[in-house]
C-alpha cells in the first residue's frame, strides 16, 4: 500500500520524504489555510521534494471554472493530480483533464456508486472518506471493501485512495482490505511505529543491559 501524506506542511512532508515513507502528498484547502501558504507557491514546493502524485484541489464549483483551475494547477509540475469534488461538475472535469493525460484525484466520496461514476469518468484516484462516516455511526471501511469489489469485478485502472484516515488501525484495515493508497496525517503514520509491547521490551533490555556494565562505544 502506498502512503500519502495529508498536509501542505514542508518539514512534516521532508520529514516523513528522507524514511521513505512519502510515497505522494495529498493537499486540500483547508489544510492550505492551515499553512498560511499561498496555493501555487506551496504545492510547488512540495511537488518538487517529492517524486510521487502531488493533489492540488480545485475550488469552483461549476464546469467551466473547474477546467480552468484544474488546467493552471496541473501547469505547476509534471506530478500534479488535480483534485476534484465528487458532483456532476466534477466528474465532468475529471473526464476532460483525465482525456488530457492529467492526473485526478475525486474527492469527497460517500458510497459504492460515487466511486463507479468516479471509475467511468477516469479518475487516476478515488478517495473516500473513512473517518467522516465514521461519525455518522456508519462503517467507512465497509465502503473500502465494497469499491474494491466493484473495482475488481471490471478491473478499473482507478486507485483506491483511502482518505479521513483517523488512526493506525484505519491504516492496518484498509491495507488488509486492499486499499491502493492510504492518505494520512503525518502524527498517524508516526504512530504506526509505536506499540506498548515495543517500549517494555525496550525498557527491560536497556535494564539489563546496564547491569553488565559494558559499553558498545
Amino acid at each position: 500500500m502506498k502512503f500519502f501524506v495529508d498536509t501542505a506542511e514542508v518539514d512534516a512532508i521532508a520529514e516523513l520524504n528522507d524514511l521513505g515513507m512519502v510515497d505522494g502528498v495529498t493537499t486540500n484547502p483547508s489544510l492550505i489555510m492551515k499553512s498560511g501558504r499561498d496555493i501555487l507557491e506551496v504545492t510547488k514546493e512540495i511537488a518538487a521534494m517529492v517524486e510521487g502524485p502531488v493533489s492540488a484541489e480545485v475550488v469552483a464549483m461549476e464546469y467551466d471554472e473547474m477546467i480552468k483551475e484544474g488546467r493552471k494547477l496541473a501547469k505547476i509540475a509534471d506530478n500534479i493530480a488535480v483534485k476534484v469534488p465528487l458532483t456532476w461538475a466534477g466528474l465532468k472535469t475529471c473526464k476532460t483533464l483525465s482525456s488530457e493525460g492529467t492526473m485526478v484525484n475525486v474527492t469527497l466520496c460517500f458510497s459504492a456508486n460515487q466511486a463507479l461514476l468516479a471509475a467511468k469518468a477516469g479518475a487516476t484516484f478515488i478517495s473516500p472518506f473513512i473517518g467522516r462516516l465514521d461519525d455518522l455511526n456508519l462503517e467507512g471501511l465497509d465502503l473500502i471493501e465494497d469499491i474494491r469489489t466493484i473495482y475488481d469485478n471490471y478491473m478499473f485502472d482507478t486507485q483506491i485512495l483511502a482518505a479521513s484516515i483517523r488512526s493506525v488501525n484505519h491504516a492496518s484495515e484498509c491495507a488488509k482490505i486492499g486499499a491502493d493508497v492510504m492518505t494520512a496525517p503525518p502524527e498517524v503514520i508516526k504512530k504506526m511505529a509505536n506499540h506498548v509491547l515495543t517500549d517494555k521490551g525496550l525498557d527491560a533490555f536497556m535494564k539489563d543491559w546496564a547491569k553488565t556494565g559494558q559499553q558498545i562505544l
